[in-house]
């Protein structure tokens, strides 16, 4: 505005991602994180974006939930120029990276990466945990 022009940016673009979605729903199954509500949750995949990170989740606030009578769903967007370079292992960790943002409660926020005990790495160990006893 008012003489300085603004720096374009990279159009991005979001498309479905059944494979992730797939993926997902493999890993909640198999190390039975029963909080999560996998029919609740949404894959997809973001092309041309300037995030720096391998995938985020999105959360759908409580505000929202109420406004439009929905109940509480989650998305997992994985930024694919950095996703998609990762094996198969590091792609796992990284979704469970996401899933472990899910609050037992499943109420739509998001847990923060605090390091109090029984937190988000806590939980997000745990759950690696029982990632490698599953892959072996």
């Amino acid at each position: 505005m008012f003489g300085r022009r603004k720096k374009s940016r990279a159009k991005v673009d979001w498309v479905k991602a059944p494979d992730i979605l797939d993926r997902v729903h493999e890993l909640v199954q198999k190390l039975d994180l029963y909080w999560i509500q996998a029919d609740k949750i949404y894959a997809i995949r973001s092309t041309g974006s300037s995030a720096r990170a391998y995938a985020r989740i999105w959360g759908m606030s409580r505000v929202w939930q109420i406004a439009a009578n929905l109940p509480a769903v989650y998305c997992i967007e994985v930024v694919t120029q950095y996703f998609d370079g990762l094996s198969k292992m590091e792609q796992d960790k990284v979704l469970l990276h996401e899933l472990a943002h899910i609050p037992r409660n499943f109420s739509g926020a998001l847990v923060a990466h605090n390091h109090s005990k029984g937190g988000f790495h806590d939980k997000l160990n745990e759950m690696l945990r029982a990632y490698k006893k599953m892959d072996k």
